[in-house]
């Protein structure tokens, strides 16, 4: 999938920070599921307060061939007539009644992925990409390796304080939720509390569960630090991860190549990780 905040290119850098041995892994805000399947674990449970979004992978998990013939069949009807009208009847039966096989199609073909909704009524608003979409047989080994990589995975719709409520001493705990400085646009950030999820790890950790938290870092290519309200002594460790060139700014600024909108992420442990590179202790 194509995902606003997507993981992908660097999901295995926040994997080298993970514990070597845990006994669940979790992930409360899954998303795009970059660093689920980059970790390829044999027991986990992912889960997301968007329904639509949970919809995808739960039939991921239960009918990859349904998966495949989503795609297929939108692809084929875009096809078959002018590209951006097509994209438009398919974003506007998405906006009657969301739904995962439309929402599958349309962060394929939407511009530059960027998946975004409107604060007003919760539409999808993207408007169509420049780009032609993968064609189904491409898409369709995506889906049989991404398969491959969740099948010990449960899926799950639920708001990512239940989901934690849940996680016991031994498990592992990787969140990846709305960046409260650049991601407003998506699914429920508006709404989103950073301040009650560092309550929810504080919980956690006390119970013997360890906490990964990818958030907002620098921006401005280095030159601005993002400001957030961490409490004193829930985090042991601080690394930032570079992300490169910000895509959401791209489609924001029309394109332009923002040399000067390179960024990097925070990714904040609540235990050692021993990972080498550009890290700090947090006391």
């Amino acid at each position: 999938m194509k995902w606003i905040g997507n993981k992908q290119r660097f999901a295995h850098e926040i994997v080298a920070s993970f514990p070597s041995t845990f006994e669940r892994y979790m992930e409360p805000f899954v998303g795009s599921g970059a660093v689920l399947a980059t970790l390829a674990p044999p027991r986990a449970i992912a889960s997301d307060c968007f329904r639509p979004l949970v919809e995808i992978w739960q039939t991921l998990s239960s009918n990859p061939e349904l998966l495949k013939l989503w795609y297929a069949e939108r692809w084929l009807f875009m096809q078959d007539g002018e590209k951006v009208e097509r994209y438009e009847k398919v974003k506007a039966s998405y906006n009657a009644r969301p739904n995962g096989a439309d929402l599958l199609f349309l962060c394929r073909s939407c511009y530059g992925g960027v998946v975004r909704f409107r604060q007003a009524d919760g539409f999808m608003s993207t408007p169509c990409g420049i780009h032609d979409p993968i064609h189904p047989q491409s898409f369709g080994r995506r889906v049989d390796e991404w398969a491959r990589r969740t099948a010990g995975t449960q899926f799950f719709h639920m708001g990512y304080q239940e989901a934690m409520d849940d996680a016991r001493a031994g498990d592992l705990i990787y969140c990846d939720p709305p960046y409260s400085n650049s991601q407003a646009i998506l699914y429920g950030a508006q709404a989103f509390d950073l301040t009650n999820l560092f309550k929810v790890i504080e919980r956690c950790k006390a119970r013997g569960v360890k906490i990964a938290l990818s958030i907002d870092g620098t921006k401005k290519s280095g030159k601005t630090t993002v400001k957030l309200p961490i409490p004193p002594g829930l985090f042991e460790e601080e690394l930032f991860i570079d992300c490169g060139r910000s895509m959401l700014k791209r489609f924001q600024m029309d394109g332009q190549t923002l040399e000067q909108e390179v960024v990097t992420d925070r990714l904040l442990l609540t235990y050692r990780s021993g990972t080498r590179g550009s890290a700090s202790t947090l006391s």
